[in-house]
């Protein structure tokens, strides 16, 4: 019988991507965020919402491996993401997790396929130009890859920061609110790109939003409030 009971708990930590428990952060204010357990399987798509001030963006950036938490534990594919050292950390993130920004960071000093191609160098990959122009095929903006990213629309740079985060096939792909700024049409069009674009890689969808639109199209949620945050 134990024997059972290990294998199924092998199982599940195969399946499993994330989890985080009894996680909270306090920061240098005295303003602490408790944060909720999470266990998200692989390829498993899952809707954060909140109003500002719950806690969003600290799950969310200690979910992409860029702020420790004061205390608890994250695991990510099994590996205890801050027990690595900082470099290690970094070098997993680059390769394991990809972020979509609110602000989306592109050097408007380089070209998009530039920008793609430094996302690859700095996981420790080499350079692809194929695998950039596939990318940007499926993300119809092919016929931008040698404009630099100062001159495309606003909609275009959204479509290249999707591209980037993608560009090391993900294990988990994070998005900080993709679709608040948008009409209901391009919502959805930004959506389903975040979706299929997981689904090419396995990649695990986490969506951080204030956008109560987008409740209905994801089965799993997780829905914080401003009482995440205590003064201490």
């Amino acid at each position: 019988m134990g024997g059972v009971f290990s294998l199924c708990r092998e199982k599940l930590r195969e399946m499993t991507m994330i989890q985080l428990r009894d996680s909270h952060h306090r920061y240098n204010s005295g303003t602490e965020v408790n944060l909720p357990d999470l266990q998200v399987d692989k390829g498993e798509h899952l809707l954060i919402l909140g109003l500002s001030g719950s806690g969003k963006s600290t799950l969310l950036h200690i979910l992409a491996g860029i702020l420790r938490p004061t205390k608890g534990s994250y695991l990510i594919d099994g590996t205890d993401l801050y027990s690595l050292s900082e470099s290690r950390r970094d070098q997993f993130r680059g390769r394991h997790i990809g972020v979509i920004f609110q602000q989306m960071h592109l050097i408007n000093s380089l070209t998009v396929k530039e920008n793609l191609k430094l996302a690859q160098y700095m996981a420790g990959h080499k350079p692809d130009d194929s695998k950039v122009i596939r990318i940007c095929s499926e993300l119809d903006i092919s016929d931008k890859v040698d404009t630099y990213t100062d001159e495309l629309s606003q909609g275009q740079k959204q479509r290249v920061s999707i591209a980037r985060a993608v560009m090391n096939d993900p294990l988990l792909l994070l998005a900080d609110e993709p679709t608040s700024s948008l009409d209901d049409i391009r919502s959805g069009e930004v959506l389903s790109l975040l979706k299929s674009q997981a689904k090419r890689t396995g990649a695990t969808l986490i969506i951080s939003t204030h956008d109560q639109r987008v409740k209905d199209q994801f089965l799993n949620r997780v829905e914080l409030d401003a009482q995440n945050q205590e003064e201490v």
